[in-house]
């Protein structure tokens, strides 16, 4: 069976314009017009990844959807919107979307960001086991899991792979081309203000314990 992708959108030109682009792709398009259409596709499907409009009629916009949707699930989402300005692309990041298109797009560009995230959302078992410990911090690549003082610290699998970077990789000043190539991949089309997002929220959890530094006309450096 084709993998399923939900597209979240009431235009129904655009709908339908996905739904071709999609199964061009050999994935099945699944679409619903509504915040609360979409909750109830995705809860009673098996969706690889989620096409989600930000604007969107009744009482749950996209903002309200994706935050649904990351709370309960890693499931890639791809944030369609109209609007360009800076803020609005890194508020869809940081509430959990893995990419923003404003419109209008390329769909074969849209289709390739997608296929592109979901290569690096596929996951990957590391053929030896790793453990890197800093301070207080220990990061464990086969368990997947990272700690703080022994406490098991919840992180998504991006920024468990962005933790395991830095730590490897400590001292250095790296630019944010290099954490994406590093994290995301060669491949990835998304917005490089992603790695602030998510710098962000490993800074929120872990505190003063993790001390990661900008370097200014650079990135990011893990001291």
């Amino acid at each position: 069976m084709a993998p399923a992708v939900l597209v979240v959108e009431d235009d129904p030109s655009i709908a339908e314009l996905l739904r071709a682009y999609l199964e061009r792709a050999t994935f099945e398009p699944l679409i619903a017009t509504s915040g609360e259409q979409a909750l109830a596709v995705f809860n009673s499907s098996s969706v690889v990844a989620v096409i989600l409009d930000l604007n969107l009629p009744g009482a749950l916009d996209g903002l309200d959807v994706c935050r649904t949707l990351r709370a309960a699930s890693e499931v890639p989402i791809v944030m369609l919107s109209a609007r360009d300005q800076e803020l609005d692309r890194i508020f869809g990041l940081e509430i959990g979307a893995d990419d923003y298109v404003t419109k209008p797009f390329s769909p074969r560009e849209l289709i390739a960001r997608l296929n592109a995230i979901l290569r690096r959302s596929a996951p990957q078992r590391p053929l030896v086991p790793a453990i890197e410990t800093m301070g207080p911090i220990t990061w464990d690549q086969r368990r997947r899991s990272a700690s703080l003082n022994g406490l098991n610290v919840p992180l998504t699998n991006r920024e468990f792979d962005l933790l395991g970077f830095l730590l490897t990789h400590r001292g250095l000043a790296l630019s944010r081309r290099e954490l994406l190539d590093g994290v995301w991949g060669p491949e990835w089309y998304g917005d490089d203000r992603t790695v602030d997002v998510h710098i962000r929220q490993l800074r929120r959890k872990f505190g003063d314990a993790l001390p990661i530094s900008t370097v200014w006309g650079v990135g990011y450096r893990l001291a």
